[in-house]
C-alpha cells in the first residue's frame, strides 16, 4: 500500500475519482460518476438522460461510449458506430459484450461546447515546481473528429487555443476568469490528489464546459503527454512545461 500511495502514477480513474470528491473545492466540479453496474447504469441513463462509459484502466480514450435514452428507447455509440435498442436490458447486454468483464465506470454526460460544429474539451497541465510547490503551467483545447465520442488526439482530435475556441461563446473579460477559474480548479484537484497520493507530480485535467460555461472535471491523469503543448504555434507554455518535467526527473 505504501509503495502504491508513493507511485507517481494512478491508473485506476475510480481510485482518482474517491480521491478528488473528498475536497469541497472540487466536489461540485466533478459529474456524478459511478462504478458501471446494470443498475448504475440505469439509474444514471434515467436522471441525467446522456452518461458517458469508460474503462476505469485505458488511455487515449479507448473503450469511451457515449449512452443516451429517448422516451423508451436507447442507443450507444462506440468510436463511429451507433447502435439502437427498444429496451433497456437489450442495450445492456450488448454493453456488456463490448467490455468484457472488465470494469468501467459510469459518468454523468456533460453536453460539450462546440468549435465549427465540433465538440471540444479543456486540457489543463499542473505541476510540481523545483520548489516543491504546484502551479498550472499549461492550457489547451481539444476538438473531437467529426462523428468521435472522445476529443482524444490518438483518436483524430486537434489542439486549439483557448482563446479561439472560447472567443464565439464569451468576451476577452469573461475568457481571462474562466481561464483562471480552470487553473483554480486545476490547482485544486493536485491538492486533494497529493492527499491521498503524494508522490504525483504532474497532472493533465480534461476539463468540459457545459452550455453555461460552466467547468467540469472528467478526468486527471497523473501521466500526460506534455507534448501536446508543442503542437500550439505559441512555445511559451511548451518550454514551461517541458522544465519542470526536466526537474521532476521524468519525461
Amino acid at each position: 500500500m505504501a509503495k502504491k500511495r508513493y507511485s507517481r502514477y494512478v491508473v485506476s480513474k475510480w481510485a482518482k475519482t474517491k480521491a478528488i470528491i473528498q475536497s469541497p473545492l472540487v466536489k461540485s466540479s466533478v459529474p456524478e460518476t459511478k462504478v458501471m453496474t446494470r443498475h448504475a447504469l440505469r439509474e444514471l441513463l434515467d436522471k441525467y438522460g446522456m452518461v458517458y462509459i469508460k474503462p476505469d484502466k485505458g488511455t487515449h480514450g479507448n473503450g469511451v461510449m457515449r449512452v443516451e435514452r429517448s422516451g423508451g428507447a436507447y442507443r450507444y455509440k462506440a468510436g463511429v458506430r451507433e447502435r439502437s435498442f427498444a429496451d433497456y436490458n437489450a442495450l445492456y447486454e450488448s454493453i456488456r459484450r463490448r467490455t468484457g468483464g472488465r470494469r468501467y465506470l459510469v459518468q454523468r454526460g456533460i453536453h460539450l461546447l462546440r468549435h465549427r460544429g465540433r465538440r471540444f474539451d479543456i486540457r489543463v497541465m499542473v505541476q510540481v515546481t523545483p520548489q516543491r510547490t504546484w502551479e498550472a503551467t499549461g492550457i489547451c483545447g481539444r476538438v473531437g473528429a467529426p462523428d468521435r465520442v472522445v476529443t482524444n488526439l490518438h483518436n483524430g482530435g486537434q489542439v486549439k487555443t483557448v482563446e479561439t475556441l472560447l472567443k464565439e461563446h464569451i468576451g476577452p473579460e469573461g475568457r481571462r476568469r474562466l481561464i483562471a477559474g480552470m487553473y483554480r480548479l486545476g490547482l485544486n484537484v493536485a491538492s486533494a490528489i497529493r492527499k491521498k497520493y503524494p508522490g504525483v507530480k504532474r497532472l493533465g485535467l480534461d476539463v468540459a464546459l457545459d452550455r453555461e460555461l460552466r467547468p467540469w472535471v472528467l478526468e486527471v491523469n497523473t501521466c500526460p503527454d506534455p507534448h501536446i503543448f508543442n503542437r500550439l504555434k505559441d512555445k511559451s507554455m511548451y518550454r514551461t512545461v517541458m522544465r519542470y518535467c526536466k526537474a521532476d526527473g521524468r519525461l
